[in-house]
């Protein structure tokens, strides 16, 4: 059967580029590789790992959600029956505010970079066109992104619990955020860093714990020696921050500074998650 299809020259139909030049005698064809695609922007890339990370979150890590907001309301109703009230109220209400952001930011994420590294997950993001900030920087904010409602439930909360005004909770838009970049990258450094991952859930789970302890006992009541200790710790200025202003009149000016200090501290400890990022996945 003879076809009466017209059939069009192999130039015609691929192009001008799928022209080979004809091979010597015994020779195969000789390929030109193309071109790999150009590298990512890092906002491009930053806002694509931000929502993948996202919506990974929303599916896995709700009921950790609940579980870091009910502990932090169980811890206040307990210190209920030992503070009545003042300085020592708003200190805990403050701590057990961000310690919901320590639970899901810095022992969650530390796991999961520590799972990352583990299971090989860092040859795929290592093989992508983007920057390896975009990758820290884009599941550190997913993970702080994703402990907002637990926090504002957990310090309103709070706030009735001990008689505390609500009308300074907006500082909640600023130091959500800021202690959320510190502490998820202390957490991300600590997954990536920690040579196994049985190591790097312990980091992250001794992490919190500090976090705990630090935060939401009364400064007053600590040892000089723990009191230094609770100064290196990420999370404590942007729990002064908070509790600060539950005060009537707050002192805006030492508000700004703790949460200035925090941001630079989170500015720090993401740079050296993205170094740490950089460390582990050449390897």
């Amino acid at each position: 059967m003879t076809s009466i299809v017209p059939v069009e020259p192999a130039e015609k139909v691929a192009g001008p580029q799928a022209r080979t030049a004809p091979a010597p005698a015994g020779r195969p064809f000789r390929t030109t590789p193309a071109p790999l695609a150009p590298r990512a922007g890092l906002l491009p890339a930053l806002a694509a790992v931000y929502r993948a990370q996202l919506s990974r979150a929303r599916v896995a890590r709700i009921p950790l959600l609940f579980v870091a907001t009910f502990q932090s309301v169980g811890i206040m109703v307990l210190m209920r029956g030992v503070v009545d009230g003042g300085a020592e109220a708003r200190a805990v209400v403050a701590g057990s505010s961000v310690l919901v952001v320590a639970f899901v930011a810095l022992n969650m994420l530390a796991q999961y970079f520590g799972q990352l590294r583990a299971g090989g997950g860092l040859d795929h993001y290592a093989t992508l066109p983007v920057p390896a900030a975009a990758v820290v920087l884009g599941a550190a904010g997913a993970y702080a992104s994703f402990t907002v409602p637990g926090t504002v439930v957990t310090a309103v909360a709070g706030s009735v619990l001990f008689g505390l005004p609500l009308t300074h909770l907006w500082v909640l838009v600023a130091v959500i955020p800021l202690a959320g970049a510190a502490l998820s990258g202390l957490g991300a450094a600590l997954g990536l860093l920690a040579p196994r991952q049985e190591l790097a859930t312990l980091l992250g789970q001794l992490g919190m714990s500090a976090a705990l302890l630090l935060g939401v006992l009364p400064a007053e009541r600590l040892p000089e020696p723990v009191g230094w200790a609770r100064d290196l710790l990420p999370s404590t200025y942007g729990v002064e921050a908070l509790a600060r202003s539950f005060d009537a009149h707050p002192d805006w000016a030492v508000v700004v500074l703790d949460l200035a200090v925090c941001a630079v501290v989170g500015v720090a400890s993401l740079a050296v998650a993205t170094w740490a990022y950089r460390r582990a996945a050449v390897r």
